[in-house]
């Protein structure tokens, strides 16, 4: 199997330059070690050319590095990456297996809904009367447990994206990801910094999310072939919602309608999951 076939450009090129700067060597001194012209390997390393497998294996044995390591270890990667999220479903898998996940996600939703309000009145009283009213261990627990029922409910969007073919709704759940990573990571380490400007942080959070969640539910609109009347009310709703939030003035209106919208949500995931449980009940009765 070619290598370019494996990994591909940029990350090829990313991968080549890493092997280099971890010999010591400088482009200079790789081209005089496999015969190949600097621009050559600058265009390589930068990702602006595929080159043939001889080339790439001409550069992997000057840097004493094995064909098969690469491939085995971005095949690895890549393959734990899929079963972390779920995008790539094998045929043989079962329905079970697939409702299993979409049951977890929508439970999970029930988590952050219900521990949600807890948050909410935990940093209501932190940023506006700058009182803790938990101690730190138990505000750190707070935001972890949210943390992780973001990711499994949100991912119950990302298999569900792959279900239906909405791939907007699947880069969107997977930003909704990235960013509430990074948003809770910095409610923690707040704790730390003596001084912040926590309005720039809420208004920052309220425009991203408000953002986000505009083009999370026009994605959640595209399933209404599937889905039907709760499809179109649900992405309404998050349109709605989220359009409040992104004006960062009228986002505590935004956070009043988050509640209705993250019913509607859980139910479109419980949704999904009986439709998978009622073709997998179809596929054992024949």
């Amino acid at each position: 199997m070619k290598i370019n076939q494996i990994m591909k450009q940029p990350e090829l090129g990313q991968k080549i330059s890493e092997l280099r700067k971890s010999k010591g060597l400088t482009q200079e001194e790789l081209v005089e070690q496999c015969n190949i012209s600097v621009r050559t390997i600058q265009r390589i390393e930068a990702g602006e050319v595929t080159p043939r497998s001889y080339t790439i294996k001409t550069i992997l044995s000057a840097l004493d590095y094995d064909l098969e390591q690469i491939q085995t270890e971005d095949s690895r990667v890549t393959k734990e990456f899929k079963k972390l999220f779920l995008l790539e479903i094998d045929d043989s898998k079962e329905i079970g297996f697939l409702t299993k996940q979409l049951s977890i996600a929508w439970i999970s939703g029930i988590v952050y809904f219900i521990v949600g309000f807890a948050e909410f009145a935990v940093d209501f009283s932190r940023f506006t009367k700058d009182t803790m009213i938990t101690n730190d261990s138990v505000y750190i627990l707070l935001k972890l447990v949210m943390l992780a029922s973001i990711i499994l409910y949100t991912r119950g969007f990302i298999l569900t994206g792959k279900i239906f073919k909405n791939y907007l709704l699947r880069i969107t759940a997977f930003i909704f990801i990235f960013i509430s990573v990074l948003f809770y990571s910095f409610d923690v380490l707040s704790l730390y910094i003596i001084d912040f400007n926590y309005q720039f942080i809420l208004g920052a959070e309220a425009i991203t999310y408000g953002v986000i969640g505009i083009l999370f539910g026009i994605s959640v609109l595209r399933l209404q072939n599937g889905l039907g009347t709760l499809a179109k009310i649900t992405g309404i709703f998050e349109i709605v919602t989220y359009g409040f939030m992104v004006t960062v003035v009228l986002s505590l209106v935004g956070m009043v309608l988050l509640t209705p919208t993250i019913i509607l949500e859980i139910i479109l995931l419980y949704k999904v999951s009986e439709i998978l449980k009622e073709k997998q009940q179809e596929m054992t009765s024949n």
